[in-house]
């Protein structure tokens, strides 16, 4: 083995190793006795990692950025613990020595921070557990322990919005599993930060305690063993006592901080301190007005004048400054370009006719910057994206979407054209979001209300500092690119058999004559036209049968076009050999399916209404309306208990009966028998019966 080898494979076993080693190194200190310079070097290095953890958690943009926090937390804890304990053993031992018996470092904390006095360094410790244990740890713990709940009630909203915009084309698989990743690591860092905010309190109560038994121990030691005077004892091992705890307390309040700094923090738009000069320095109106109250209070007979001032005219230059970066000067209006010279009108020609978009998408002026690239826009690539997905869900190629901007819309209206003709329009709010209620929201937010135009729901417009707030309400948010874009993924898989023309057809036909070019050659025109080729996809896409599989489409039409150039006799034969691909989009997995019947005197009215007629116009008005209420009631059972709504008639019946419904009870699939594969188990859970 090379010695590159062998190195790259040392190097994930020595970084395996560094964390048990760590470990065993802290809780050895609390075992092995350590000499005083080694206690300098290790409380220097808990002071100074202290520092490098709330740097950290200053800078970081999201909490996950920071994701192993609560691991640190805990060892930081434990390291400190480790040290009060080496110490306490070094200032009972040697404590009757002097005050540098434990060292420089806890002498220093013990001198200079409290001026030698150990009645001051007991009110400064006791001050510094008071911060450290009653509002830092506190209010930190109450955040992480609600962040943890709002976070997992989050989850499934999260979840459906990662699936909608997964089936809209919108986001690729792997970026779907990684923010699902994402989502599962959030849930699991608030719920860590919970657990992990017991350490710190555990950690000052330990300190508190810590620093008694070093006094009383010391204060017995010292007056017992060694003989020393009462006023001897208290000089040395007080001091000692309240050093180290100082030198311990001070680490653990600035971790602490480092804590509550991570679970508070809101918003993703940068770290804090760039959220603190573009929020609380951002307006110069509430600094003008500190300005002048303070600047009042300093003209007060008594008050420090110079103080009160000085700090007033500082505040009055900021506000000043800020006004006047923020107050931009009106651009320059160009002038208009004079009209040109009116010429002779040419004759008209044909080039004057223009023809009509498949798929159209008219914007108002505010939408233009969701489609245009250069001012950030995404909805081009989301369109782009989405009509791959329609593609792979549907199988055909839809139309190029034709966006163009629209002076006669609202200014934050969009329209969505199929061939000219409207077939969905809405408003969005570039640069806010729309937080959707999927129906279990826990609260209400200030926004501008509305409905998503997608599916109906109600919705509202929020900015983007509510962003994370709405999820954890349990909202779906989207952005106004997502909202668009999901509108017309839905319009144009409602539409699909719209969409499938003549030059589509011949375009899939060709694409698949890669593959099987004798099939395609010997069905088209040889058997069918490619108009009946056509008819019979339409049929299918109308009632949401992907057409996929076109081996086994062309391969049906095949064997029986020779006898038959009917497209509804086509399309039924083409479902039944479709059967397992349509049991399988309606029922799933399921090896039972639960369906809808019709009563077996309504079966028998229906064969011999439609016989002749072929069509509903062969049924009596009061018999039609009937069996569509009865219909719509049986759905709504269905979809109650969560299951699909499949209604399973004769095969003679079902092409009329999937017209009659399609627009009364959309949602209703009506099913042939012979569709259904011999390997599902079928159970009636519903009878449609015939007039009640």
């Amino acid at each position: 083995m090379s010695t590159s080898a062998a190195t790259a494979l040392a190097r994930p076993s020595a970084l395996a190793l560094a964390g048990p080693l760590l470990i065993v190194m802290i809780l050895g200190m609390m075992i092995l006795p350590l000499p005083p310079l080694l206690l300098d070097l290790l409380f220097t290095f808990n002071i100074a990692l202290a520092m490098i953890v709330l740097l950290v958690s200053l800078y970081t943009v999201k909490p996950l950025d920071f994701g192993v926090f609560p691991t640190v937390l805990l060892l930081t804890t434990l390291l400190r613990l480790s040290l009060n304990v080496a110490s306490t053993r070094v200032v009972l031992l040697q404590g009757h020595t002097g005050p540098a018996a434990a060292g420089k470092v806890i002498e220093a904390f013990g001198h200079f921070l409290v001026g030698g006095n150990f009645a001051v360094g007991l009110v400064v410790f006791a001050i510094l557990v008071v911060i450290n244990f009653v509002v830092i740890t506190k209010g930190a713990g109450r955040i992480a322990e609600v962040s943890a709940r709002f976070t997992l009630d989050a989850m499934p909203g999260k979840q459906m919005a990662i699936d909608a915009d997964l089936n809209a084309g919108l986001i690729a698989e792997d970026e779907a599993r990684r923010r699902r990743s994402e989502i599962a690591h959030e849930a699991e860092f608030y719920g860590s930060m919970d657990g992990a905010s017991k350490f710190v309190r555990g950690d000052a109560v330990a300190g508190i305690l810590i620093l008694f038994i070093n006094v009383i121990g010391g204060l017995a030691i010292g007056v017992i063993q060694h003989g020393m005077s009462f006023s001897a004892a208290t000089s040395n091992y007080v001091l000692l006592a309240v050093g180290d705890g100082l030198v311990a307390q001070i680490p653990a309040l600035v971790i602490s901080t480092a804590a509550g700094l991570v679970v508070s923090r809101v918003g993703t738009g940068g770290d804090i301190g760039q959220q603190i000069l573009a929020q609380l320095f951002s307006q110069a109106r509430p600094l003008y007005l500190t300005a002048g109250v303070i600047g009042a209070l300093g003209l007060i007979p008594g008050m420090p004048h110079l103080a009160f001032l000085v700090l007033a005219l500082a505040l009055g230059a900021a506000a000043r400054t800020i006004e006047q970066r923020q107050a931009s000067p009106a651009e320059p209006v160009s002038p208009e370009p004079a009209p040109p010279v009116a010429q002779e009108a040419t004759e008209a020609s044909w080039e004057d006719l223009l023809p009509v978009d498949v798929l159209g998408l008219e914007v108002g002026y505010r939408v233009i910057p969701l489609v245009d690239n250069s001012q950030g826009g995404e909805l081009l690539a989301r369109i782009r994206s989405l009509r791959r997905k329609f593609a792979q869900d549907i199988g055909f190629l839809p139309p190029s979407v034709h966006i163009r901007d629209n002076l006669e819309l609202k200014p934050a209206a969009y329209r969505i054209t199929l061939k000219g003709v409207t077939i969905g329009q809405g408003e969005v709010v570039s640069g806010q979001f729309l937080a959707i209620d999927p129906g279990r929201v826990t609260g209400t937010l200030a926004g501008t209300q509305t409905k998503d135009p997608a599916f109906g729901l109600p919705a509202v417009w929020i900015d983007g500092a509510a962003r994370e707030h709405a999820q954890l309400q349990g909202y779906t948010v989207v952005d106004a690119s997502t909202v668009v874009a999901t509108h017309l993924s839905n319009l144009i898989h409602v539409h699909a058999a719209a969409l499938l023309g003549r030059q589509e057809t011949q375009s899939l036909l060709d694409h698949y004559a890669k593959q099987a070019p004798k099939l395609v050659e010997d069905l088209v025109p040889k058997v069918l036209s490619l108009g009946s080729l056509q008819r019979v996809l339409q049929y299918l896409l109308e009632e949401g049968v992907p057409i996929r599989d076109l081996r086994t489409i062309l391969e049906t039409l095949a064997e029986h076009g020779a006898r038959t150039q009917d497209a509804a006799e086509l399309t039924a034969a083409v479902r039944v050999a479709l059967g397992r691909a349509i049991a399988q989009q309606v029922f799933g997995d399921a090896s039972e399916i639960d369906v809808m019947s019709l009563d077996a005197d309504l079966e028998r009215v229906l064969q011999q209404g439609l016989f002749a007629g072929g069509d509903s116009a062969g049924l009596e008005p009061g018999l039609t309306d009937e069996i569509l209420r009865q219909c719509r009631a049986s759905t709504e059972r269905q979809e109650l208990l969560g299951r699909p709504a499949a209604l399973l008639v004769p095969d003679r019946l079902r092409m009329p009966l999937a017209r009659l419904a399609r627009r009364s009870v959309p949602s209703l699939r009506v099913l042939a028998l012979s569709e259904i594969p011999e390997s599902r188990m079928v159970r009636v859970s519903n009878v449609v019966g015939g007039r009640s």
